[in-house]
């Protein structure tokens, strides 16, 4: 018996809600990932190549604790038909723990780490149910374009917060700003969030526990439900094994974007935080235009198109010597990589059978989070690894540790190319046939 849902149409409020959802989360990623926490951490909390190794390690703890519970608790999310309320519950960790990055110091590396991993958890996991709420506001046609709607809005709100943060430094300046501007992001983030628990109404319909059962049970049961009946889905599961190597290539550049433009051509925060709003921007129109292109030409196709590009984009900056040229390839990666993003997320919704929507972007986050495991940290300890083994071959510290990070630039493109390769490969109209014959069968 699968999950009931009331299939009334979503309001332009419910849309709305979604999108600042978003728009508040997006914030999060532009000031902690890409701009002011990670280059503070590596530089200031820690310093020298240690900071780069502590930083891949502390990324790979959350998306560790991310890649264990999302899957049990998207089913339970889908039985209990308390989407929204786990989305609150990871929403407010991320933002309590992103204020309290606040307190970090130099020298306070536990503490910088203990305080971002609760937060980054709180990121992650949320979007597992901010996702799972997408088939419920949009049908299946719809699904690309309110997804890619949604990305291009949260770009924005990743600009509006990242402008306030600039502001601040350009008048004020000093480490104590750069740390009051996470108490900013996360206030920012949780204003923005406040209209999808206002506005949004859950259409999954909860269900009373079999006699003996719990939650965790019965998420259990669920699960090795899906699992024996996954050779129905085979189209989504070869898409999710291509997901998790392209992603690992994805998150690995986010998550060492900043650090990269540290080490590499010496950028400052200030530098930083102008170009990531030029990137921001440029992922507006990214998120926009890719979400188009998939509802015209397929969203596999929209995908290759945006792999491509980011294999290209990578292999530039293993050449590229200058400033200028890193800002063109980070705002041309900006539009491609928010195309990979919100394109997949919608390819989920298209490959996913109703009723089970939290379960399968619950095992969307599942190869998110174990390729966002893995690549981050292999960057990490593969940029300090061969760091250390060119500054003993007698090259200067500075050198040594840009030719280091240049090495584990090889790491991103390999799992670009690979998971191009396994894309290739997915067949997206019988993917999308499967579902659709699933969703005949649940009604009749």
């Amino acid at each position: 018996m699968e999950l009931t849902m009331t299939r009334t149409p979503a309001t332009t409020r419910e849309r709305w809600g979604w999108y600042l959802y978003d728009f508040g989360n997006s914030a999060y990623a532009a000031v902690v990932l890409l701009t002011v926490y990670s280059l503070y951490f590596k530089q200031e909390v820690v310093g020298g190549v240690e900071g780069t190794r502590l930083w891949g390690i502390a990324v790979g703890i959350a998306m560790l604790v991310v890649l264990v519970t999302s899957p049990l608790l998207g089913a339970i999310a889908d039985y209990s038909g308390l989407k929204k309320g786990f989305l609150f519950f990871y929403t407010a960790l991320c933002c309590v723990f992103t204020g309290m990055l606040f307190l970090v110091e130099k020298g306070s590396v536990f503490t910088g780490m203990f305080f971002f991993i609760l937060a980054e958890i709180g990121y992650r996991s949320s979007q597992v149910f901010y996702n799972a709420l997408l088939p419920e506001i949009a049908t299946p046609t719809e699904i690309p374009r309110v997804s890619g709607i949604g990305w291009a809005i949260g770009s924005a709100g990743g600009i509006v917060c990242l402008l306030i943060v600039l502001a601040l430094i350009r008048s004020i300046g000093g480490a104590l700003i750069l740390r009051f501007s996470l108490v900013i992001t996360a206030v920012f983030f949780a204003v923005a969030a406040a209209p999808i628990f206002l506005w949004v109404r859950e259409r999954g319909e909860p269900r009373r526990l079999p006699p003996g059962e719990s939650y965790l049970s019965l998420a259990f049961t669920r699960l090795a439900a899906t699992f024996r009946a996954v050779k129905r889905f085979r189209e989504f599961i070869k898409f999710i094994i291509a997901f998790l190597l392209y992603n690992d290539g994805i998150i690995a550049a986010l998550e060492f974007a900043a650090i990269l433009g540290g080490v590499l051509y010496g950028m400052e925060q200030e530098q930083l935080i102008v170009m990531m709003i030029i990137v921001q921007v440029a992922s507006v129109v990214g998120a926009y235009a890719f979400g188009m292109l998939a509802e015209g030409l397929g969203a596999k196709r929209s995908l290759i198109v945006s792999l491509v590009m980011m294999i290209g984009l990578m292999v530039w900056l293993y050449f590229n010597q200058t400033v200028t040229g890193f800002f063109i390839i980070a705002s041309l990666a900006g539009f491609a990589l928010t195309g990979v993003q919100s394109v997949s997320r919608s390819m989920v919704g298209l490959l996913s059978p109703p009723g089970k929507s939290a379960e399968f972007y619950g095992f969307f986050a599942v190869a998110g989070r174990g390729s966002s495991f893995i690549g981050p940290a292999a960057f990490g300890v593969l940029a300090a690894g061969a760091s250390v083994r060119f500054e003993a071959l007698g090259q200067a510290a500075r050198l040594a540790e840009q030719a280091g990070h240049r090495v584990a630039l090889f790491l991103v493109i390999a799992f670009l190319v690979v998971g191009l390769i396994l894309l290739l490969l997915v067949n997206e109209a019988k993917g999308r046939e499967v579902s659709a014959g699933v969703e005949v069968a649940a009604a009749d």
